[in-house]
């Protein structure tokens, strides 16, 4: 099979090859979509829509039901995700119709959306409803208007608020009944990776603040492990290390930063690595493999969720299949294209879902889209684009694109083998603006932290790191802002690293070569840019203190932030915090 050669994306996220594998139809096996205005006409004709709606709700209700056994135990969630097969695909697609046509009936914002959208019925269309997002639907239309019937359930609802790496903070409401399946599923899919290796001991290091993923991840462990929920503290979780000792296998659920600054704390103390199995679970943000392996130089595995608070913590999640598929692609450039396609120099995180519980499209623009199935949504989610950029892929091409060469065969069915997970493959290259560009070539965060902890030695050291476009200080004192730019890298080095003024320059010079050598190996632009000028390698790294320069005001946030941007002029012109502060002082 060709993999990515000759292909597209279809609107519903499928795809298209010249076998036709990855092909979808309009709707499931069996069933076609009828004439737009003669469906309208029966539709809303008065004898039959109350029969029609009173089945749609039925079936609706029926499938949710059906899907809902699964997740009542975790044997039964591995069961399905192990047995999975392109008909349940077919499914849930179906109930994604279903499910945003309930919402039609029923959910007073997507009416509304839909009408203003010029919304036609169709049978088993799902792409005749139009994608919703934060601006067009979202900011539109109050919470309560976006729940089933314009009602707000109070008792058991719970509030997540986004953490703002999309811009303004927003509050998501989801119902009892909702988080209930949530808990279910993370429990189902870890129990499905860790399988053998009880008793499992977790610590929760997310925050357990406005944020709600480390509450729900604490409750959803609780199913099948022994669970502590620490929060970020090094100290709490170091002691509850040596206080419970090496009886148990220990998961370690954390954003990647933290994961990186527990295995440098527990390296300081001179911690007993050899006695304990500890794993990583980790989520939030992308990783690079530069930091898993950094990370796995200790920790027994280290795998990362997919999610998002607009939508579940639980869209995805590494496997060891998905895991030896991104490193295969990292260092085999045939693969990479079959894969990914012969253009694409990127490495995404790789995850596998259920379409059982949160079906997925991608759009022309490849912007992933993502419907829950299930009606226990509280305010449900109808094709919704993330703003992501993905790209789809079910199990069976994977196993035709590895099967045409044994080098990839045989490592891919001994990665297969351990979960035997036959669900589809989720790539996810990250939000679609995160890169700057300089000198014709792209740079993007995930490339400079594998740049960056290329050097296990000089990783040790770096806290943090930023990734900003900034005047280059050795242009004229009158020079024009933003007309002599460079690409910075701001480090935030770890407390106690003991560099003095000569080290921090070696330092930051051995940095700048990791990471200009990196670039050069892994993109074929900034290569180009290379060869033409010398320019291109002129990358600046300044080191920081712990809240000097950009990380001034990191006590307070919980991810990092990889990319700053100028200000728009408009931004530009309103005061600073610190300027603020001074006004009211």
């Amino acid at each position: 099979m060709n993999g990515g050669m000759d292909e597209d994306v279809t609107d519903d996220g499928a795809r298209r090859t010249p076998s036709g594998l990855g092909r979808r139809g309009p709707g499931p096996v069996g069933m076609r979509a009828e004439p737009t205005d003669a469906v309208g006409h029966v539709w809303h004709s008065p004898p039959l829509r109350h029969v029609r709606r009173g089945g749609l709700r039925v079936a609706a209700k029926a499938l949710s039901g059906v899907y809902s056994l699964h997740k009542t135990h975790p044997a039964l969630w591995r069961f399905t995700a192990t047995h999975y097969t392109p008909r349940m695909g077919e499914l849930a697609r179906l109930h994604a119709w279903m499910t945003c046509q309930m919402a039609n009936l029923h959910v007073p914002a997507y009416q509304r959306h839909l009408h203003e959208h010029g919304f036609e019925f169709a049978w088993w269309d799902l792409a005749a409803f139009p994608v919703t997002t934060k601006d067009n639907y979202v900011r539109r239309h109050d919470d309560a208007d976006r729940c089933w019937h314009g009602r707000l359930e109070s008792r058991g609802t719970t509030v997540d608020e986004s953490s703002g790496s999309s811009g303004t903070p927003y509050n998501w409401v989801r119902g009892r009944n909702e988080l209930s399946d949530i808990h279910r599923n993370v429990a189902g899919f870890t129990s499905l990776v860790h399988r053998g290796q009880e008793p499992l001991f977790v610590i929760n290091a997310y925050s357990m603040g406005a944020w709600a993923t480390g509450t729900n991840t604490g409750i959803a462990m609780a199913r099948i492990a022994m669970v502590k929920n620490t929060g970020p503290d090094l100290e709490k979780i170091v002691d509850t290390l040596l206080h419970f000792g090496p009886g148990f296998t220990y998961i370690v659920t954390a954003y990647p930063p933290f994961l990186k600054d527990l295995r440098d704390r527990l390296d300081a103390i001179g911690f007993d690595w050899a006695s304990f199995g500890i794993h990583g679970l980790v989520g939030g943000e992308a990783m690079t493999e530069g930091l898993r392996d950094y990370c796995e130089q200790r920790f027994d595995t280290v795998r990362s969720g997919y999610g998002a608070s607009d939508l579940t913590i639980g869209i995805g999640g590494e496997t060891n299949l998905s895991v030896w598929l991104r490193r295969a692609i990292a260092a085999d450039d045939d693969l990479r294209a079959a894969v990914l396609g012969p253009d694409e120099t990127r490495l995404p995180m790789i995850f596998q879902y259920n379409p059982l519980e949160t079906y997925l499209e991608t759009t022309p623009e490849r912007e992933l889209v993502c419907t829950l199935t299930s009606t226990s949504v509280l305010a449900p989610k109808l094709r919704y684009n993330i703003g992501d950029e993905a790209l789809l892929l079910t199990w069976s091409d994977l196993q035709t694109i590895v099967s045409s060469r044994p080098e990839w065969s045989g490592p891919a069915q001994a990665a297969f083998a351990k979960e035997r997970m036959k669900l589809p493959l989720l790539f996810v290259y990250g939000r679609a603006d995160a890169t700057i560009s300089f000198m014709g070539a792209n740079i993007y965060p995930q490339d400079v932290e594998n740049g960056l902890y290329a050097d296990a030695s000089a990783a040790a050291s770096i806290a943090a790191f930023t990734l900003a476009l900034e005047d280059d200080p050795a242009a004229a004192a009158d020079a024009v802002a933003g007309v002599d730019q460079q690409p910075v890298v701001h480090i935030l080095l770890r407390p106690g690293h003991g560099l003095d003024e000569v080290q921090r320059a070696q330092f930051a010079q051995t940095c700048r070569a990791g990471l200009v050598t990196y670039l050069a190996r892994v993109s074929r632009d900034f290569a180009q840019s290379l060869e033409e000028s010398e320019r291109t390698a002129d990358i600046r790294i300044e080191l920081h203190e712990e809240g000097q320069g950009p990380f001034a005001d990191d006590t307070a946030r919980i991810k990092r932030v990889y990319l700053q941007r100028a200000p728009s002029p408009a931004e530009a012109q309103q005061p600073s915090r610190a300027d603020r502060e001074a006004d009211h002082g």
